[in-house]
């Protein structure tokens, strides 16, 4: 192994259709900082191939024979905290999104768009963030943007406004500074505002602290 391959992100790729498999394992080849780590046509073989590689980030398709990917994703994030899991799926549904979430997933992107959104979605949790997919993210804010909180979420800590919960929260699901301050309307130096305001109210300091605090509150429930 060069210099440069220790600085690559390691990936483990998990599917058991061949063609989706070639396809991601394109798409992981194209970036030249991703390294494939290895791949598993189902979900104990990911799991033989994550334990004896111990990747940066698995990609598992949801629905897998042996051990399907919530189930893998569970034992995964138990076994190795420090494993980024993003679940890959045909489902839209948003049920399958909050049992990802719950399980310790850090994305959710859609087979359908993956061509379009596995690398970001990569990129995003390696940073510390949570990746959901645009198709989806989208059903979590209503027609101003604003995310639709359920009735059954825990309350906001009270020393945050609205604008700073909504700002977190949406930052929390993986959004940009660019894109919240589309979808609320506002300036971006505002976003960074009332993001820094609420961040230092709750003695946070990093988007990985963010994604935690949020889980605990419910703002990741949908």
């Amino acid at each position: 192994m060069t210099q440069n391959d220790t600085t690559k992100i390691r990936i483990v790729l998990a599917d058991d259709h061949p063609i989706v498999l070639d396809g991601l394992r394109n798409l992981v080849r194209a970036e030249s900082d991703f390294e494939l780590a290895g791949e598993a046509p189902s979900g104990l073989a990911a799991l033989k191939v994550v334990r004896e590689q111990r990747p940066d980030v698995a990609v598992l398709d949801i629905s897998m024979p042996e051990l399907n990917g919530i189930v893998l994703c569970r034992r995964l994030t138990g076994e190795f905290p420090q494993l980024r899991v993003l679940v890959l799926t045909l489902h839209e549904d948003r049920a399958y999104l909050k049992q990802a979430l719950e399980a310790g997933a850090r994305g959710y992107i859609l087979k359908r768009s993956a061509v379009e959104n596995l690398v970001q979605g990569i990129r995003t949790v390696m940073l510390g963030g949570t990746y959901v997919d645009p198709a989806i993210a989208g059903r979590l804010f209503d027609g101003k943007g604003i995310y639709a909180r359920p009735a059954s979420s825990r309350s906001t800590a009270p020393a945050l406004t609205e604008r700073e919960t909504e700002v977190l929260r949406m930052a929390a699901l993986g959004f940009t500074n660019k894109e919240i301050a589309c979808r609320l309307d506002v300036g971006v130096k505002s976003v960074e505002t009332y993001k820094a305001r609420g961040l230092d109210k709750l003695g946070l300091k990093t988007r990985a602290e963010l994604v935690r605090y949020a889980s605990v509150q419910g703002w990741l429930e949908l």
